[in-house]
């Protein structure tokens, strides 16, 4: 099938319920009710360990998610909360507070819709795999880092430090307050989980998957762990164990809608951390809508899917959310369970509601531990440690762009992972491309059986004359070559009478690669060298004109192809 990016603003929906029938419904509504149930513990872990309460993890996984269905571009796509944000939400919040985490979240959304209006969608793909990889094992480390005091029950007094090695630091000075049970309860659940397919022996009943087999391991942990917890504490036992009641007051009520108030200075201050929840949650979405398509054969429209998530992260925190994008986890158990329109995304939002109306007031008595637990795994599936071991084999530019973002994410924050990573993956490619251009110098004659540009009939090889040198570039002539290309010509132990330059293997010039260009010809024509430009593509042509080059190099002096340079190189020779 081919993408949708013809028409502005239409949402797969629209395409998805031509044809559509019960079957189809039946389908996306089982879907949707497994992935609501899915959703549920992730979206109250993602909000407490981002610095917000449960419920607002639940309402962004409600907002977002219909939104995302409603109006975006791919038919099975499944938003909300992710654990690359935790990071970065935490860090806003504690910099700039609710109301900063509100302003930047509705910036990022803002800079998302102009993405997708300015059809920038494609771009996202061109961000190098080692940044990505970094960047997100980068995440995985520090959530991991951020739940070992929940993790083993850790007694700290203070606020745990807020960067990598001063939290380590300060969990090796605490580790004798380790508690036992919640360390049963949170090692406890991560063996649920992990081993939770391979508990669960009844796969299928009469020929269909059985619905025990559809539960996550996830929501089994939780029911089984906070059953547990509070049937020990009637006893008197596992007092010590934490729970959300004891940390957050539960309002299973929708909060009424609230505009930040938005000034100069607080845009200024968020316009970073915006900029990074922006290509953050495009990444992840596209990403996640990519991985779909291969699994369902089917083609995204990634403009239309940036603008979904624009417009989701606008509204999301207007009812009280935090920043969400597409989840892959979601998104792969929704098809996985026959999802094939965004009806399926639908029902999950309105699941999930009914869950927050109705069950919200239970999760008090869930315990801290085994959310712990539930982000440990979620950080080990996020850290990609096979891939990030792959990647280590490839060449040091890449290992360096990994190990780079990875350590600033760790050590830093992913702003300055991003920045510093996009720029250093910008620099070695510009540094990969000056390498692949070629500079040449012919001062014998040319084969035309090597030649694409010559008339077919001449079949001579072509005898550069006495007094002539010809150049060829072979690749980009832009920054990275220009002051090579000059150094070569420097090099040359005389000084011709004519310089044919052939370009004809150039398929763009920046405006540096002119400036050099300009350069050479007036220096040449103060040596009283004569400059002919060979080989000239039309776009390049086009631009040179564009640039006066006609009246720099004379029209004359710009030839299509090397035997008519050759012959004009002869006509200024035989003037001379």
């Amino acid at each position: 099938m081919q993408p949708q990016t013809g028409t502005f603003m239409k949402p797969t929906i629209f395409s998805s319920l031509k044809n559509y029938d019960r079957e189809t419904f039946v389908k996306d509504l089982l879907a949707g009710i497994i992935v609501g149930i899915v959703a549920l513990p992730l979206a109250i872990a993602f909000g407490i360990a981002s610095g917000v309460t449960p419920e607002q993890g639940i309402i962004t996984a409600i907002v977002a998610g219909l939104i995302i269905s409603l109006l975006g571009g791919s038919r099975v796509q499944i938003g909300g909360p992710t654990g690359a944000f935790i990071v970065i939400i935490a860090g806003i919040i504690q910099q700039y507070g609710m109301q900063g985490l509100m302003v930047a979240t509705i910036l990022a959304g803002a800079f998302l819709i102009l993405l997708g209006l300015f059809r920038l969608g494609t771009i996202i793909k061109y961000i190098p795999y080692p940044i990505v990889v970094g960047f997100t094992s980068g995440i995985a480390l520090t959530i991991f880092t951020t739940q070992v005091k929940d993790l083993f029950g850790l007694t700290i007094d203070g606020a745990v430090p807020a960067d990598f090695l001063s939290k380590w630091g300060c969990y090796a000075h605490n580790f004798g307050s380790i508690d036992l049970w919640s360390t049963i309860v949170g090692v406890g659940s991560v063996l649920i989980i992990a081993c939770w397919p391979y508990m669960n022996k009844v796969k299928y009943v009469n020929g269909h998957l059985s619905a025990l087999n559809k539960l996550p391991g996830s929501l089994i942990a939780i029911i089984v762990m906070t059953v547990g917890v509070l049937i020990l504490k009637s006893y008197g036992l596992a007092e010590s164990v934490d729970t959300i009641g004891d940390r957050f007051r539960i309002n299973a009520a929708l909060p009424s809608p609230e505009v930040p108030a938005l000034s100069w200075e607080i845009i200024r201050g968020l316009f970073a951390p915006a900029i990074t929840i922006a290509v953050l949650g495009a990444i992840e979405s596209l990403l996640s809508a990519t991985v779909a398509d291969g699994v369902i054969g089917d083609r995204h429209d990634s403009n239309q899917e940036l603008i979904a998530q624009g417009v989701a992260n606008i509204v999301s925190p207007i009812f009280g959310g935090i920043p969400a994008t597409g989840a892959i986890a979601r998104t792969m158990t929704n098809i996985n369970n026959g999802g094939r329109t965004p009806i399926a995304g639908i029902i999950h939002a309105a699941v999930l509601l009914l869950i927050f109306l109705i069950l919200m007031p239970y999760a008090q008595y869930i315990p801290m531990a085994c959310l712990a637990g539930v982000l440990v795994i979620v950080s080990y599936n996020m850290s990609g440690w096979r891939t990030f071991r792959q990647l280590l084999k490839n060449p040091k530019s890449d290992i360096s762009v990994l190990l780079i973002t990875f350590f600033l994410t760790v050590i830093f924050d992913l702003t300055v992972a991003i920045e510093v990573g996009l720029m250093l993956a910008c620099l070695l490619c510009m540094r990969r491309m000056a390498e692949t251009t070629q500079v040449s110098v012919l001062t014998d004659e040319i084969d035309p059986a090597e030649e694409v540009d010559f008339e077919a009939t001449n079949l001579e090889h072509f005898k550069i004359p006495d007094g002539c040198e010809v150049y060829e570039i072979n690749g980009p002539f832009f920054f990275g070559i220009a002051n090579r290309f000059e150094e070569i010509m420097g090099r040359m132990p005389h000084r011709p009478k004519v310089r044919i330059i052939r370009m004809r293997k150039v398929p763009f010039v920046d405006s540096t690669g002119m400036h050099n260009l300009e350069n050479l010809i007036q220096m040449s024509r103060q040596e009283g060298i004569h400059v002919i430009l060979s080989g000239v593509n039309p776009k390049v042509h086009e631009v040179l004109m564009h640039n006066d080059f006609g009246t720099i190099v004379g029209e004359e002096n710009i030839q299509p192809h090397i035997n008519l340079a050759l012959q004009r190189a002869r006509e200024v020779l035989g003037s001379l």
